[in-house]
């Protein structure tokens, strides 16, 4: 299946010259979200994973289904004010400003293998803040993956010393 067909390309979106890539309808495509999600875990099937992070929010999306395939715990990286519990917070940087993430204190152990999970690896601000979150916690990250890479925009140098995985890419 060819999944660059079932996303929506929105011109103009959220603003003129922006070109957005869809996922919704992707989503709403029991066939194609089923294999968009066994073609994120193939690679890691046989990888000694003992955690998926998700990155808020649509990283929630794939990460969940991706750790029931693996067979391992789903733990979520949030925005501040999301998270119950003791945490620790990775500020990372914005086009104008700056933002966080945060995950439990207790959500990593020390030596665990980590795969985080987004939707889309664009300039790579928060898939490297959740990065240092897991390396903060002690975790190894064995890879970052996402559904879409954006390649123009270069995200892929602030994370070089990890393995990346996309399953699409666009220019």
């Amino acid at each position: 299946m060819d999944l660059k067909t079932k996303i929506r390309e929105v011109p103009d979106f959220p603003k003129k010259g922006i070109l957005f890539y869809d996922i919704t309808t992707l989503l709403s495509d029991p066939l194609a979200l089923k294999t968009a999600v066994d073609r994120l875990a193939a690679p890691y099937l046989t990888k000694n994973i003992n955690k998926v992070v998700g990155i808020e929010s649509r990283g929630f999306i794939f990460g969940a289904p991706l750790a029931e395939r693996l067979n391992v715990g789903f733990v979520p990286v949030r925005k501040p004010g999301k998270l119950p519990s003791e945490r620790i917070e990775e500020p990372y940087d914005l086009e104008y400003g700056t933002d966080a993430l945060c995950i439990h204190k207790d959500a990593i152990l020390p030596g665990e293998q980590v795969l985080i999970v987004d939707d889309l690896l664009a300039t790579g601000g928060t898939m490297a803040a959740t990065a240092k979150l897991i390396k903060r916690l002690g975790g190894d990250i064995v890879a970052l993956a996402c559904l879409i890479e954006l390649i123009g925009l270069n995200g892929r140098e602030k994370l070089n010393e990890h393995a990346v995985f996309s399953l699409l890419t666009y220019d």
